[in-house]
């Protein structure tokens, strides 16, 4: 099995091997150099499959997903979300990039790898609308039940906002 073929465990991962290691986990799995620490992107579809890789792998054990957050792109039609991930017995990170449309946003629950996804997964909801398949307990968190629209997307606006300075 290509898992079999990771550095020995106990070892951090220089960022380049670490890409790797995730790329040997997950072939699709694309480097993303322009960041600031070890990125990848990977589609919707693999990222269930390698939260759960990447949580139970003795060579990397990301044992702490740190943040979750998205970023919109209204102009591209897509929502980028963010997963920075911490391994506290490795000492290493790595950030991971998935992709899903912005006129429909679905993506899956990492909330059985992580469970502090909840509460990231019901932050991303209330402001940016994501939804995920099979969280537990989706629902607004900061905002009331009522509240109409995602006030982090891009194209949001409501009678209180203030005008952008010119």
């Amino acid at each position: 099995m290509a898992a079999d073929l990771l550095p020995l465990a106990g070892l951090a991962l220089s960022p380049d091997a670490l890409v790797a290691a995730v790329q040997l986990l997950c072939p699709a799995a694309q480097a993303r150099p322009d960041c600031d620490r070890p990125a990848v992107k990977v589609t919707v579809g693999d990222w269930p499959e390698l939260a759960g890789r990447l949580r139970a792998h003795a060579d990397l054990l990301f044992d702490l997903l740190e943040t979750h957050t998205a970023i919109d792109w209204p102009e591209s039609g897509r929502i980028e979300l963010v997963y920075l991930l911490t391994s506290l017995r490795r000492g290493h990170h790595l950030t991971v990039f998935v992709d899903i449309p912005r006129d429909d946003p679905v993506a899956p629950s990492v909330c059985a790898v992580w469970p502090v996804a909840q509460w990231q997964e019901r932050e991303v909801y209330d402001l940016f609308g994501v939804r995920y398949a099979d969280h537990p307990d989706l629902r607004r968190l900061f905002l009331d039940d009522d509240w109409q629209g995602f006030p982090l997307r891009k194209d949001y606006a409501d009678a209180f906002m203030l005008d952008r300075p010119s």
